[in-house]
């Protein structure tokens, strides 16, 4: 099995990948390729819970207007408008479909308060929404009878005359290289947060698709805006949910101060993420910690409250805080969680290279912009998912399977070949802990030129290093030592994209905090960054942010 063919191959088969596999319909052969088993994919992480203006107080235009302000101005306004406009359908699809949501004493689905938000409009499922979410889509794709190949490691992309033809894959259970060739390719791949050291992110989370479209000519846009979560572990960076926020917990210091009044005085503990991660890190930079952290107090919220909305957080901090929030606060500080850039996408999902799509954290439509608000991600996934599937059926109606040459898989058996050929060199998870640690220091929540300067010198050289590694594992079956070692050589490419954009946007705009260069320059920077890959490293330009009816003004919170 070298070559296999399929209308339509999905890569990723988290909440964007499957809702756009259901979106297809019965006439097209369509595939999800997935590294992990589907419901073992990063969207079940996802905690506090998933955006709509369902209640009649509301308005999806309240939730666009947060939704920009939260972007710090920098989201396309088209497409934030059409994804609130589009979320409380969706989210009753979602409720037919058997998603257990919470329920409020009307039996209504419960919501609750997000940061940057005007309204509690964040439904949930207690503190297990990403979960409940991913079961109820994959039981949909088994019911549509959806071919899964479980456990297949993307390599590459299959593009001949500038059109996407297919992608190359790795079969981890055999170690046999395969070409998918398809009409359309979907990409929904989730993020990088592995490029960091500490991450509230899955280790499976080391942004493949995003590497492979850059590798192959696709550009990537913002990638400079990474969210750091205020609350993740100390220990560890397991994720903490803003839901615990949202349920009243607050934030103090070492001294017992809560010390949001000082940042965000009318929010507190609920401004967006960015200011809440920054103020945070204020705190412990100024020697107001507690032991390089700050604490999350749950105490006064009582046993019952957090046994019914907050069980997975309690179990959470029990098992690796050893502390029950029940009795004691929490530690916590900021890690690296999302990534608002991506693989550039219009509101369909089509990339500027024909035959590619992407949708979901792999990608920028641009939703997010500079910051993205709490219960947003999972909204993205569902809306601009369904939307994907609803334009491949359109791109591929006529269109003939293409037969691409079979030099692309040689390239990557002798890519492989390389690798495990090699009887010493870099190992990948030595060059991981190196990069991680560049990244967290010079590329974090407070960032500056020398820094940023020193963060892209070092991810060029560790990406150049990255070509060296060597795999000890001779093995074919499952070589873990393999698909770490081609995880390293993406999450080295991502990192320049990162630091690049980073040096030269010279302005503070939500997660990016230039302390050289203070305040938001709407002037020069009110644009999108693209990266292009070169021999060379990134290649920078810029395009412009699509203003509909919200203009700039200074966030406030």
């Amino acid at each position: 099995m070298t070559m296999i063919s399929h209308d339509v191959v999905i890569v990723g088969a988290g909440l964007t990948g499957m809702r756009a596999a259901i979106e297809m319909g019965p006439g097209v052969d369509v595939a999800v390729i997935s590294k992990v088993h589907p419901v073992r994919s990063h969207s079940g992480a996802a905690q506090g819970g998933i955006n709509a203006a369902l209640r009649e107080e509301d308005s999806w235009e309240s939730h666009a207007y947060d939704t920009v302000k939260g972007s710090d101005y920098l989201g396309d306004q088209d497409a934030i408008e059409i994804m609130c406009r589009e979320a409380p359908s969706d989210i009753r699809q979602m409720e037919h479909w058997g998603v257990i949501f919470s329920r409020a004493d009307d039996r209504r689905i419960a919501q609750r308060p997000f940061g940057g938000a005007g309204y509690p409009r964040t439904c949930y499922a207690a503190d297990r929404t990403g979960h409940a979410l991913l079961h109820a889509m994959y039981e949909q794709v088994m019911k549509r009878r959806v071919k899964v190949y479980t456990e297949w490691f993307l390599t590459s992309l299959i593009v001949e005359n500038g059109e996407c033809q297919g992608v190359t894959v790795l079969d981890m259970a055999s170690g046999e290289l395969v070409a998918v060739r398809a009409k359309a390719v979907v990409f929904a791949t989730g993020g990088y947060g592995r490029v960091y050291l500490t991450s509230s992110n899955g280790l499976v989370n080391t942004g493949d698709g995003m590497a492979v479209a850059y590798r192959a000519g696709a550009p990537l846009m913002d990638m400079e805006f990474v969210q750091f979560h205020p609350t993740t572990l100390k220990s560890n960076g397991v994720l903490i949910t803003e839901g615990s926020r949202g349920e009243g917990g607050i934030l103090i210091n070492a001294k017992g101060e809560r010390f949001m009044s000082k940042y965000a005085p009318n929010a507190m503990e609920l401004a967006s993420r960015d200011v809440v991660s920054r103020s945070e890190q204020t705190e412990i930079n100024e020697g107001r910690g507690v032991d390089g952290c700050v604490l999350l107090d749950l105490r006064h919220l009582g046993r019952d409250k957090i046994l019914e909305r907050l069980p997975q957080i309690r179990d959470l901090a029990i098992k690796f805080a050893g502390t029950d929030p029940i009795e004691v606060p929490i530690p916590v500080r900021p890690g690296a969680h999302y990534s608002m850039g991506g693989i550039k996408v219009d509101v369909d999902g089509a990339t500027p290279m024909p035959g590619l799509f992407a949708g979901g954290e792999c990608a920028c439509v641009s939703v997010h912009g500079a910051n993205r608000l709490g219960g947003n991600s999972l909204l993205e996934t569902i809306v601009f998912g369904r939307r994907a599937g609803t334009a491949v059926n359109r791109y591929i109606t006529g269109r003939a399977m293409p037969i691409p040459g079979d030099h692309h898989l040689a390239a990557q058996r002798d890519r492989i070949h390389t690798l495990m050929s090699r009887s010493g060199g870099e190992r990948g998870n030595l060059l991981r802990h190196e990069l991680g640690t560049v990244m967290n220091t010079d590329v974090g929540v407070f960032r500056d030129e020398k820094g940023l300067m020193e963060a892209v010198a070092k991810a060029r050289e560790i990406n150049d290093r990255a070509q060296s590694l060597w795999v000890m594992d001779k093995s074919r079956v499952f070589n873990t030592d393999l698909t770490e070692a081609l995880e390293m050589q993406n999450v080295a490419e991502l990192a320049q994209t990162i630091a690049a954009g980073a040096l030269a946007r010279k302005e503070c705009r939500g997660a990016h905090y230039r302390n050289d260069h203070p305040g938001r320059d709407d002037a020069n920077w009110m644009k999108h960054t693209l990266a292009r890959w070169t021999p060379d490293g990134p290649e920078l330009s810029y395009s412009a942010v699509t203003v509909t009816k919200y203009q700039p003004q200074e966030r406030k919170y």
